[in-house]
């Protein structure tokens, strides 16, 4: 199998395929660089995130339903990109380039809102090309993580670039607050901002960061990347659980649009006051994201990962639940950002030491995949059942598929006895 062969270096490829030598369970300058760019990217993403469910609800009157549609169109638009964009990235060699065409891609969409006012169907195409934006530079920017990190330090590697990713998710809704208590309800000024700051996270991408151009010496010969060889992945038995896993708890996890906007419901938030909300979970999960990526090293990747939705379940049980006041909203946003931190980058560290380095951004391609398919499902039925029941019983049925999928998961993932995994 090939991924004992993946494991077995402790070299790190820079800038034209050259070796140097990264100590074990160290951190390369390369990841920093990665983290620094996600961060002065996700205060512009985050701003428009932030203001966009209030902006669609509120502002413009859709119905739940609608925004469900909208909500899951955010996240499935990237299903087939993702693969596309994986297998231009393995084939071409070219991973920071792809990369930067969807960061690029993605700040000039901010543009665009201002444009189409509030017109339904043109909020909608410049939302799925934000997400294809997204979809086109996470795995390749995943797969450079992964390939500048011996894989004794992936879960802290990851952690690393997941800490300064959150604290530009932290700073993102603080700025888009700034700019609406001075200008009002001003959103084109949000998305103005954002564009600017976009394109500084462009600009640091192709400046600062390195690709890693093929695999390591030493693992021996390089299979040639293909359509048929990245989904050829799956026939890794561990791997392709691990793919299983992370798409049926993808179909159990609320969108973050779904918690905040619940939240508002419960607690009476003005409007105003909205895209302060994911300041909770953001702050949470930037303290946690480093701690908890070297905890997955040492006891087990899966095993934090699964864990990790046992706080996502405990979100559910105090929105559901007769709670109110501090305790929900301290509880709620306390609980979101624990869950983050034991999923987001440890999903991508578990699999990725495992992948053969030429097939590594096709691989980690094919498993956000199904993730992101998985939540597009989420969506739209969560936006559905808020429809017919109510936002409590939406909660509720989300809550009893989490417990079926977090059940068949463990089983599932119990039985891939892969170090690392």
């Amino acid at each position: 199998m090939y991924l004992s062969s993946s494991r077995s270096q402790d070299t790190v490829t820079g800038v034209g395929g050259g070796r140097s030598r990264v100590a074990r369970g160290a951190v390369t300058a390369n990841v920093v660089a990665l983290g620094m760019v996600s961060l002065v990217t996700d205060i512009s993403s985050e701003m428009v995130t932030a203001v966009m469910p209030v902006y669609l609800v509120a502002g413009l009157g859709l119905s739940i339903l609608q925004f469900g549609f909208l909500d899951g169109l955010y996240s499935g638009v990237t299903v087939f990109l993702r693969l596309a964009g994986g297998h231009i990235a393995d084939r071409f060699s070219a991973r920071k380039k792809v990369a930067a065409a969807g960061y690029g891609l993605s700040a000039v969409s901010k543009l665009g809102f201002p444009a189409v006012g509030a017109s339904v169907p043109g909020i909608g195409t410049l939302l799925a090309v934000d997400r294809a934006g997204k979809g086109l530079r996470t795995a390749p920017r995943d797969a450079l993580i992964s390939l500048s990190s011996t894989p004794e330090a992936q879960g802290r590697a990851f952690g690393v670039h997941r800490a300064l990713d959150t604290a530009g998710a932290f700073l993102g809704p603080l700025l888009a607050f700034m700019i609406l208590s001075a200008v009002a309800t001003a959103y084109d000024a949000v998305f103005v901002v954002s564009f600017c700051i976009g394109m500084v996270g462009l600009l640091m991408l192709l400046l600062f960061v390195r690709d890693r151009p093929g695999p390591p010496a030493g693992t021996g010969k390089p299979r040639a990347a293909s359509w048929r060889a990245g989904v050829g992945l799956l026939r890794d038995v561990p791997f392709r659980r691990l793919c299983l896993c992370a798409a049926l708890l993808g179909v159990a996890t609320v969108s973050d649009a779904f918690i905040y906007l619940v939240l508002q419901r419960e607690l009476d938030i003005k409007a105003h006051w909205f895209p302060l909300l994911p300041l909770g979970t953001a702050g949470v999960y930037l303290l946690l994201a480093i701690p908890v990526g070297r905890l997955a090293d040492r006891v087990g990747r899966r095993r934090v990962f699964l864990a990790g939705h046992l706080a996502l379940g405990a979100v559910y049980v105090l929105l559901a639940g007769p709670f109110g006041g501090v305790a929900l909203l301290v509880g709620t946003l306390a609980l979101h950002g624990v869950f983050y931190a034991m999923t987001d980058g440890i999903l991508m560290a578990a699999a990725g030491a495992g992948l053969p380095a030429e097939l590594r951004t096709s691989g980690l391609a094919v498993l956000q995949t199904g993730q992101a398919a998985g939540r597009f499902v989420s969506s739209v039925a969560f936006g559905w059942a808020w429809t017919q029941w109510g936002p409590e019983r939406a909660v509720v049925w989300s809550g009893a598929v989490l417990v079926v999928a977090l059940g068949v998961s463990a089983v599932v993932l119990g039985g891939a006895r892969v170090r690392g995994r």
